[in-house]
């Protein structure tokens, strides 16, 4: 005997297509628009450092500062080398004694300002590494901001030696972020 049952299709299963299809669609595209936000940018730091407004700023103190330390260094050497000329006036009406005590003297204030000098040039040095280190304290911090709040991945940093050795225009934030950077700075 023959078996006549027909066999029905459930309306769940009808739909089981098309909703498998949309889900799919949604996931692609879910993946497409989660990657337009995880392209690979940078920024120049050389143009950030040199475009910020506090770099000018700390720059100019810095500047004016290692002025005056230096001022100071050059006074003493002036004052150092009128104590030689006067000792080479006098040189000829001084004992013997008395010439061995002001070479001395002379010899000392010439290793006191050396002495001096190089402490200045290493304070200097110090100051500019510092000042330097605080600009880019906050450049790092403003770029890590903005990469967050604009869902970012990575933000790469291009010193101009080579690190980047291609990449669209549209990938470069450097102006954007110098923009926000230098408000961010003005609104302090």
């Amino acid at each position: 005997m023959k078996n006549n049952k027909q066999q029905t299709i459930h309306p769940m299963n009808k739909l089981a297509l098309p909703i498998a299809v949309l889900a799919l669609l949604a996931s692609i595209l879910t993946f497409f628009l989660g990657q337009s936000k995880s392209e690979l940018v940078y920024v120049d730091i050389n143009q950030l450092v040199e475009g910020y407004e506090r770099t000018k700023v700390e720059r100019t103190a810095f500047e004016k500062k290692a002025s005056t330390l230096k001022a100071n260094v050059d006074s003493l050497m002036v004052s150092w080398q009128d104590e030689l000329k006067n000792y080479e006036k006098e040189r000829s009406s001084m004992t013997k004694k008395e010439l061995e005590l002001k070479q001395e003297l002379l010899q000392n204030k010439q290793q006191q300002i050396g002495n001096y000098q190089q402490a200045i040039q290493k304070q200097i040095q110090e100051e500019d590494q510092k000042m330097t280190q605080t600009v880019i304290n906050d450049i790092n911090d403003y770029v890590k901001d903005y990469g967050k709040q604009n869902g970012f991945r990575i933000i790469f940093g291009a010193k101009g030696s080579g690190n980047i050795m291609y990449a669209e225009d549209a990938s470069d934030l450097t102006e954007t972020i110098l923009d926000g950077l230098n408000a961010q700075y003005q609104g302090r």
